[in-house]
């Protein structure tokens, strides 16, 4: 009895010291996703607890390095991938993958990918469980009629007149990266003297290394949460790249949920002194929200789009050119794969998530009045 115990005991301590890592990695897993089910839990303990601390000590420590650590990451981790892969062929076709190649290739792959779950989701993932931008300013976005949405789009059609010549003076000087990224942090000081709560300090925005290749994959920025940078296809059209800038900062804010980005952006940019900006955002926001228009009046939604000033149907058209040159069958892949990503972190409508952030502009709309859009 005593010698069978013991066999046991050995057994047990035999697989603990070759799968130590990986059953340390799987319970940090097991404890992140039961602490993700508890929302007022993850708001107060990470959201606005442990987070900005971890953000802030990133954009500290690589916010001074004028490229992209992480992008240089991404460009290791594929190419391991590629090693990875080309090894495996070569086994294959050597006909040496025996039961222990397999094991092993098993255990490392279990790891890398336990130890991607546990370090996405400690560093910035969890942001997806928060109550988000709405409990953070006290709004409530009810279903919405047509004639609410036509409101705020007659608002935006408003703005984007007022701006059609004064959001091209300074345009040019956008294609200085220094004058992008510095003038979206100073949008968001703007918009902490009337929301506290979107405040960002440190900065750490970068153009993409891959921004050329961005272009044929359908992104104009991205976040890295392993490095904390916001980083921005800077080859994109010009008038383009202010919103895009303020919604990856929202990110780095700890609002994961595209729609709350790109509110927590649209409030950025809106309040920013430099007219190309809140040109930028009223550009954007007429796109998401006539698509919600055009489904449930095509009609008037072509009809509304005729009353826009000649600047903005003109970039308009220029994005236009600029999506068609550029698409190919590899976006649509990486469009449909990104869509099911967001699905998976409690965005149900996946890439029309980004179009969401109407149904926040409404609320708002509706609680502090027209001027205020």
């Amino acid at each position: 009895m005593l010698q069978a115990a013991r066999k046991i005991f050995l057994f047990l301590e035999g697989m603990w010291q070759k799968n130590k890592t990986l059953v340390l990695l799987l319970s940090a897993a097991i404890l992140l996703k039961v602490f993700s089910l508890f929302p007022e839990a993850v708001d107060r303990y990470y959201a606005h607890g442990l987070y900005p601390f971890m953000a802030g000590a990133q954009r500290i420590l690589l916010g001074w390095i004028p490229f992209s650590i992480g992008d240089l990451l991404y460009g290791g981790a594929i190419v391991f991938l590629l090693y990875k892969l080309v090894q495996l062929v070569r086994r294959l076709y050597r006909r040496q993958a025996n039961r222990q190649y397999w094991l092993s290739g098993g255990r490392l792959a279990l790891a890398i990918i336990l130890w991607i779950y546990v370090s996405f989701n400690l560093f910035w993932g969890l942001n997806y469980n928060r109550p988000g931008i709405a409990a953070d300013l006290g709004l409530k976005a009810d279903k919405y009629t047509k004639e609410d949405l036509l409101a705020v789009m007659h608002a935006i059609v408003g703005r984007l007149h007022d701006l059609d010549s004064t959001g091209r003076i300074h345009r040019a000087a956008l294609h200085r990266k220094r004058v992008l990224f510095g003038t979206a942090v100073d949008a968001y000081d703007s918009v902490t003297l009337h929301h506290a709560a979107i405040g960002y300090r440190f900065r750490s925005v970068k153009p993409s290394l891959y921004s050329y290749l961005g272009n044929y994959l359908g992104y104009t920025g991205y976040y890295n949460p392993f490095t904390g940078e916001a980083q921005v296809n800077t080859t994109v059209p010009v008038f383009v790249q202010p919103f895009t800038t303020c919604h990856e900062i929202g990110h780095q804010l700890g609002y994961a949920k595209e729609s709350e980005a790109n509110f927590a952006g649209y409030l950025a940019a809106k309040t920013s002194p430099e007219a190309s900006f809140r040109y930028s955002v009223y550009l954007d926001l007429y796109s998401y929200s006539w698509y919600y228009l055009y489904r449930q009046d095509s009609v008037l939604a072509r009809q509304l789009s005729k009353t826009l000033p000649p600047g903005a149907k003109k970039d308009y058209a220029e994005l236009k050119e600029f999506l068609l040159k550029h698409r190919n069958p590899v976006e649509a892949v990486i469009d449909k794969l990104y869509g099911q990503y967001l699905k998976a972190n409690q965005q149900p409508s996946g890439k029309l998530s980004y179009n969401e952030v109407i149904a926040w502009l409404i609320a708002y709309y509706k609680q502090y009045g027209k001027e205020a859009i």
